[in-house]
């Protein structure tokens, strides 16, 4: 992995070496006194107008130094000493703000590094090798993948891509909820299934699983075996019909998932905790570290003494542990593997068990902070401008694979993650399937598509070297500027876990891309400046390319 800055970056850092510098020049003249240098940000403006890279230093400076923002601006702006930084020009702007405009040339330095690195341009180091670990979807394997469960795929996966990408070693994994309250139901609706399909009396299950899927796979399994198992003992048929069942359905899964563009690293076992004796250990542990209480024949987790209101039973009166007790056991075995961060992505409903989870950590003698939990909102889903109903009780929701079999697996992922994962979504299957510019992974995609057919219009090229100094006009200039900001929005997508930021960036680029074609021809008369502006948007395809790449999402050449 490239571990240099980009051009970018070290202009970053050049800028913010220089306000130091300048910080410290005015503190020795006595102008300014302050202990230390408050950490600032050197980002690109939002405006053209406002230069290349701004710098907050003088704001945050301010109540320390006991001075007004702009004052403290101007003293900065008089000490920066710009021989051999690249920097032409200064200028206080707002309240305080320190806008630095680059010399002449720089960005066609930029251009040329993108191109030279093609496929990896965007690539960073901010993981530094960290082992992270990213669990996400993890149904019940008792029904279909639904649309909520497709918007955990989209994120999970996304944002696995993007911590790769930026320099964590990173494994996908699938919990596999095999074994507990839900897979006994799942067993008792299988039974009266079988039982209903051989014309035997039974009566469904109040709480059973209603999902359509489940008698197709009854009648399969009655097709392969009759009645083999209608004479043997109820126990023995439930275990059985389970066992062909959870198998049959993760098939399902991993196949659906898969159609989706997502393919785990491991896939584990909930069951294997309580058969390996995880569950017991844990509990014996925890009870070895004082965090147990005994209250009514029940074994509960003392999380008062992290902060909740209330403790959590761990073993039920009648010796049977919870949920919460192996999903305990879970992650101290994701700890155990030697992931130093874990990150979990939970429907919003489980909003009330994180701060339970991370306390449990703690009291296993892990980082709580180590344990990230994003939560999920849920998903609405429209069509003719109605809301359609999704129960997954009812059977009447819709799946994923209905889901990808309508609108394609690019527009699913790229709508399910261009939003905040804690922001409800409305998705409008009738803007999925549309191909025009409201559809915004048909905008991007279109974008690459355009340059593609710009590039073979001109495949007979003379083989001459660039003249990226040819490139001066204001869009071509800011759309360099837009490339350039990609190694950085990875970073800041991977740091923050908001793989969102990386769909955002490539609707800005799709759109920066856009103003320049209007205004900027490619195909000229000026062998020079066709050559520079073919080179241009061969970088603007590739980082569309690499950015849809990170979302799962593909770049196709011709629409």
């Amino acid at each position: 992995m490239p571990e240099k800055d980009t051009l970018m970056g070290q202009r970053k850092k050049l800028i913010s070496a220089a306000v130091i510098a300048a910080l410290h020049s005015a503190r020795d003249t006595g102008e300014l006194d302050f202990d230390q240098v408050k950490d600032f940000l050197v980002e690109r403006p939002r405006e053209e107008a406002h230069g290349d890279f701004a710098v907050n230093a003088a704001m945050l400076m301010a109540k320390i130094c006991g001075k007004p923002p702009r004052e403290i601006a101007r003293i900065i702006s008089e000490r920066l000493d710009l021989a051999g930084n690249g920097i032409a020009a200064v200028e206080i702007a707002g309240p305080g703000f320190l806008n630095f405009r680059m010399r002449e040339g720089w960005l066609g330095e930029a251009l040329t590094e993108i191109l030279a690195a093609g496929a990896d341009f965007g690539r960073c180091n901010v993981g530094d090798g960290e082992r992270i670990q990213v669990e996400f979807v993890s149904a019940n394997p008792t029904g279909e993948l639904h649309m909520g469960n497709a918007r955990g795929a989209a994120i999970g996966d996304s944002l696995a891509s993007i911590l790769d990408f930026a320099g964590f070693r990173v494994e996908r994994e699938f919990y596999i909820n095999d074994a507990g309250n839900q897979i006994e139901k799942f067993a008792n609706t299988l039974n009266a299934l079988y039982l209903m399909e051989l014309g035997q009396e039974a009566q469904f299950p109040e709480d059973g699983y209603h999902g359509q899927d489940l008698p197709k796979l009854i009648q399969k399994l009655v097709g392969e075996v009759g009645d083999k198992y209608l004479r043997v003992e109820e126990s023995l048929r439930k275990e059985y019909l389970a066992g062909y069942a959870l198998k049959n359905k993760l098939a399902d899964i991993r196949d659906a998932l898969e159609n989706f563009g997502v393919k785990y690293d491991v896939w584990f076992s909930e069951r294997s905790l309580h058969d390996s004796g995880a569950v017991m250990d844990v509990l014996k542990e925890l009870e070895e570290r004082g965090w147990l209480l005994k209250i009514d024949d029940a074994i509960w987790l003392d999380c008062q003494r992290f902060g909740e209101e209330k403790p959590e039973v761990l073993v039920r009166g009648n010796g049977i542990p919870t949920y919460f007790a192996a999903d305990i056991a879970y992650h101290k075995n994701k700890f155990a593997r030697g992931f130093r961060t874990l990150i979990d992505i939970w429907g919003a409903d489980h909003h009330g068990h994180v701060a339970r989870m991370q306390g449990a950590m703690e009291a296993l003698g892990y980082d709580r902070d180590r344990l990230e939990v994003i939560l999920m909102q849920f998903v609405r889903l429209y069509q003719g401008g109605e809301l359609l109903k999704m129960s997954k009780r009812t059977g009447t929701y819709v799946t994923l694979n209905e889901l990808v079999e309508e609108v394609g697996k690019d527009a699913a992922r790229f709508l399910f993650v261009m939003r905040s994962s804690d922001s409800l979504i409305d998705f409008d299957l009738d803007l999925a399937k549309s191909q025009s510019a409201d559809n915004p992974v048909y905008y991007v995609q279109y974008a690459h598509a355009r340059i593609c057919s710009i590039l073979a219009q001109a495949a007979q090229t003379d083989g001459a070297a660039v003249d990226t100094g040819l490139l001066n006009h204001p869009a071509e200039q800011q759309l360099i500027l837009h490339l350039a900001d990609f190694p950085d929005q990875v970073a800041y997508a991977a740091t923050r876990r908001e793989p969102h930021h990386i769909a955002a960036y490539l609707l800005d680029l799709a759109a920066c891309f856009h103003n320049f074609y209007g205004q900027c021809h490619c195909l000229v008369e000026d062998q020079g400046l066709q050559r520079a502006r073919l080179a241009l948007v061969g970088a603007v395809a590739q980082v569309l390319k690499n950015g849809l790449n990170l979302l799962g999402v593909s770049a196709p050449r011709t629409m």
